[in-house]
Order: structure tokens, then C-alpha cells, then sequence
């Protein structure tokens, strides 16, 4: 099912609803069954909610299930507390990724990539002192990091991404340490791709690892230092940086159009659930596959 075009945002619930009901009906998703009594809120409404609010970018998530409440309770009459709505999105953060990756695979895949990532605080760098809960998988835990962006220090993670760098759309994302060696993040990222190049900032600019990747026949370029582009011509300063502020334009959807930078998640999980709903809503829309008036 191909969610329709410039739906009303009366619409816009039903239309989610009913891909991702399809989705779980015919095997596309599949969410392993939990112990206990079915909830009279289903798996398929919750992931509705959620992914609506990521499509909308609204912030909060206490907010807008406030607003389901008032607004949309014909639709989702046994919407549960906020604590449950919580703990439940965090153990189905796969189906976000599921459900994205479901609609990859029918898409061409573009030989050349760019990978790169962007700062996620989770916590203004004036209010850290010293450990808290913020840890991941393998213990890794929020920390200090340098936002080039910004030319600023943030406490928190960066977001991984590998996209496509014709369409922009992202195959392959992250959570990683906010200081972390680019490289590594990108051999991680590029585990079973088949590749014809990948295009670099200058971070991750090292002639033996490129030539490791060109031996497998990847070409690696990366594009050129500040100093660098004083020798190019105007002719060719242009394409360069037109290619390069792709995977930059990407990430400002993903982190600002749609608000990852304002997730307001209190935990790694709930970083994690967060994440992986932007990307999809980020894929839907790239896709042209929902617009709502």
C-alpha cells in the first residue's frame, strides 16, 4: 500500500494506520509476541501515534498524546497512560526500522554513498556533572564532543547515517559516542554494502584507509580542505560543494525539520525509539509517499 498524496491531516491517522496494520497482516513486520493479556491498545495504534508525531515534528510526546486525547479519541479510545505508551514504544523501536527498510528494497541502489554524522546532545553541557543514566549498549555512555557545525562543545551521541548520493535517502544510521573515530563509524556502516565509491569530509580524510577500501574496488573521495579549494577553479568549486552539502541538507531535515535535535528523550531507549521513528517519517517524506494539508 503507497500512503496517498496531500491527505487531509483528518486523514493522515488512518492512512498510517492502515500501512502499518497491512504491514503486520502480511508478515512485512513482524513485533514477537510479549507474555501477558493482549492490550486493548494495539502495537499497530501506538506505532501510528508515534511515527504521526515524528511526520508532524512535534516535540513533545506527553503534548501530543494529550492532543490524541482531546482530538482523536474516536480513533484511539483506549489510549493508555504516558508511562505505558513509554515502555511499549521502547521494546517496538525495531518496527520503525522494519518498516523503512521494507521500503528500500524495492528502491535502486546508488553505488556512491556519503557517510557522515552530526551532534545529539542530550543534556545542555552547563547542567553535566559527572555521571549519569545516559548509557547505551556495550556501556557506552553520553560524553563530550566537538559540534563542527556549530563550533561548539555538546554532551551527548552523534547520529551515524550512510545515504544514497543521488537521493539522499539514508540506508544505514547509528547512535555513537560523541567522540569516536569517524573511520571506524563508517567501516561499521558499510558492512555488507556493495559499493562503487564513497564520498568524505576531510574527517575522515587517511590515504591508508582509502587505499584499503580501493583495493576492494571503492573508490574513496573526499572533498577538498579550505586551502585545497583556494587552488580549484570557480568552475569546479561549485559541483563540489553542491555534492557535499547533500548528506548536510539531509541531516538538517532529520535533526532540525523533524526535530531529532529537540528529542527531549530522558534515556538511550527512548533516544533509540526517537531515532529510528525520525528516520522513517524521514523516509516517507523523501519518498514523496505522505503529505498532509
Amino acid at each position: 500500500m503507497a500512503l496517498v498524496h496531500d491527505v487531509p491531516l483528518a486523514d493522515l491517522f488512518l492512512h498510517v494506520y492502515v500501512w502499518i496494520d497491512d504491514a503486520l497482516l502480511d508478515g512485512t513486520l513482524v513485533i514477537p509476541p510479549r507474555p501477558g493479556p493482549v492490550p486493548t491498545c494495539s502495537d499497530a495504534e501506538l506505532l501510528t501515534i508515534a511515527l504521526v508525531r515524528h511526520l508532524l515534528a512535534r516535540p513533545s510526546e506527553s503534548g501530543f498524546l494529550a492532543e490524541v486525547r482531546r482530538d482523536w479519541s474516536s480513533s484511539f479510545p483506549s489510549l493508555p497512560h504516558q508511562s505505558e505508551v513509554n515502555r511499549r514504544l521502547r521494546w517496538l523501536w525495531g518496527a520503525f526500522e522494519q518498516l523503512r527498510q521494507h521500503l528500500l528494497e524495492t528502491l535502486p541502489f546508488d553505488g556512491w554513498q556519503q557517510i557522515d554524522t552530526s551532534a545529539v546532545p542530550v543534556k545542555h553541557t552547563s547542567r553535566v556533572r559527572g555521571p549519569d543514566s545516559w548509557v547505551g549498549p556495550g556501556n557506552m555512555g553520553a560524553r563530550f564532543g566537538w559540534d563542527a557545525a556549530h563550533h561548539e562543545w555538546f554532551y551527548g551521541f552523534r547520529l551515524a547515517i550512510r545515504t544514497d548520493l543521488e537521493s539522499r535517502l539514508v540506508r544505514s544510521w547509528g547512535i555513537v559516542p560523541a567522540a569516536v573515530d569517524e573511520r571506524a563509524v563508517a567501516d561499521d556502516l558499510v558492512v555488507g554494502a556493495i559499493l562503487d565509491g564513497l564520498l568524505l569530509d576531510a574527517g575522515f580524510r587517511s590515504k591508508p584507509w582509502a587505499e584499503q577500501y580501493r583495493k576492494h574496488g571503492i573508490q574513496v573521495v573526499f572533498t577538498p580542505t579550505r586551502t585545497e579549494r583556494q587552488h580549484l577553479s570557480a568552475a569546479a568549486r561549485r559541483p563540489v560543494a553542491v555534492l557535499r552539502n547533500r548528506i548536510e541538507t539531509t541531516f538538517g531535515e532529520i535533526t532540525e525539520q523533524l526535530g531529532l535535535v529537540r528529542h527531549q528523550a530522558r534515556s538511550f531507549a527512548g533516544l533509540l525509539t526517537r531515532s529510528g521513528a525520525t528516520l522513517l517519517a524521514h523516509t516517507l517524506l523523501r519518498l514523496n509517499l505522505v503529505q498532509f494539508t
